[in-house]
């Protein structure tokens, strides 16, 4: 990289989250987040797209919102901790946070095949 150009993704990732590099929440890739409100107008672009995400899909984890956003983890954890902190999202406990019906289906059937 020649001196004086800049990674045009750092700096995009800089403004997205208003010049912060840390989420105000211990956020990791797992964590789950599941939306609580609807965006309102006023929120960024990317909050939208967050939050119209996870209505659309349900529970998702960082990981998958970073993927599913095309947006680094890192920026992600800042969005979500955002949400969070508004009550836009919430991150549902283990128990209400079920499997589809099909899911358990077929790891029942795979260790039953494993089992011989």
């Amino acid at each position: 990289m020649s001196r004086g150009r800049r990674d045009p993704d750092l700096v995009r990732s800089y403004v997205r989250t208003g010049g912060r590099v840390r989420a105000a929440r211990d956020l990791d890739l797992v964590t789950l987040v599941r939306a609580a409100a609807d965006a309102r107008p006023d929120h960024r672009p990317d909050e939208r797209r967050l939050l119209a995400l996870t209505s659309r899909r349900g529970t998702l984890s960082i990981a998958e919102l970073s993927a599913y956003l095309d947006l680094p983890a890192s920026v992600v954890k800042i969005i979500v901790s955002d949400l969070l902190d508004s009550g836009h999202l919430h991150c549902p406990t283990p128990a209400q946070v079920k499997p589809e019906l099909a899911l358990i289906k077929e790891v029942l059937h795979g260790l039953r095949a494993l089992a011989g």
